[in-house]
């Protein structure tokens, strides 16, 4: 007797997989019958996540160990995501933050920042798109961060680095909406993951009420992704702000270029000048 085959919705790519975000949705997408791709740097932390999901779930789960910075290591999976056509859903998730303002941060630590949470994810983008449109059809999901909209909050090189990522999903889903490709960006507040030790702000120096577990952000955004969302922002609790704050940013953009500069400055206008 043949063994039933285990329906799916094809592979999940997941990067920054082994902890935090990464691993939370490792288990949302296996419980969702998605086939998964882990990738990360702690080998361990990812065999020991792979057993335990395919035990729970029966999923086919791959490791990948690598370190996003190291070209070798992108090229290999930049490589499976344009050959391995059973990927329907990329979760572009590693990334690294920091609290500290600029005049105390390492510029080369800085650089390294914006590699991952900028160049990384372009690339593993750009290997994964042909495949999807070729395919009609796949799912983006980029993890920025609300100091995407609020870039006052924590280190400039981060907001930055997180504002590319809002930009450049919004541009996708422009650019491919029509072409069968959905994109989300996750936008989330303070989370409760390793992230805050290592960007040098000890989650429990920041204010009560504000931190969100792990696990419902992953929920959220997951709600956020089912119910059509393209920019996720879990903790925000009115959409209308966000419909409000995007509507006035499309309405500006018709207004952004012109043969003249605005009368506000009072260029070519000497009778403006003279008052």
């Amino acid at each position: 007797m043949s063994t039933p085959k285990i329906r799916t919705k094809g592979t999940a790519l997941i990067t920054g997989a082994s902890a935090g975000i990464g691993a939370i949705y490792a288990d949302r997408l296996a419980k969702r019958d998605f086939d998964l791709i882990l990738v990360a740097r702690n080998q361990s932390r990812l065999a020991a996540l792979a057993k335990r999901l395919k035990n729970e779930t029966g999923r086919s789960i791959e490791t990948i160990a690598g370190d996003l910075n190291d070209k070798a290591d992108l090229a290999r999976i930049e490589t499976v995501l344009r050959t391995n056509a059973s990927i329907t859903l990329l979760v572009n998730n590693a990334g690294v933050g920091a609290a500290a303002p600029l005049l105390n941060s390492d510029v080369e630590k800085m650089d390294e920042m914006i590699r991952l949470n900028v160049g990384a994810l372009t690339r593993l983008t750009y290997a994964a798109v042909p495949g999807f449109v070729a395919r009609g059809g796949g799912t983006i999901v980029n993890i920025a961060s609300s100091v995407a909209i609020s870039p006052e909050t924590l280190n400039g090189v981060y907001g930055g680095s997180k504002a590319f990522v809002l930009a450049f999903s919004q541009s996708l889903q422009h650019e491919l909406a029509q072409k069968g490709i959905r994109v989300q960006a996750v936008l989330p507040g303070a989370t409760a993951t390793e992230f805050w030790d290592i960007a040098g702000l000890p989650i429990s120096n920041l204010g009560a009420g504000t931190v969100m577990s792990a696990q419902d952000l992953v929920d959220a955004a997951l709600a956020g992704l089912d119910q059509g969302e393209i920019v996720t922002i879990p903790s925000l609790p009115d959409k209308a702000e966000w419909d409000g704050y995007e509507a006035a940013r499309r309405a500006m953009s018709t207004r952004l270029s012109s043969t003249a500069p605005a009368r506000r400055y009072n260029i070519g206008n000497p009778q403006l000048s003279e008052t």
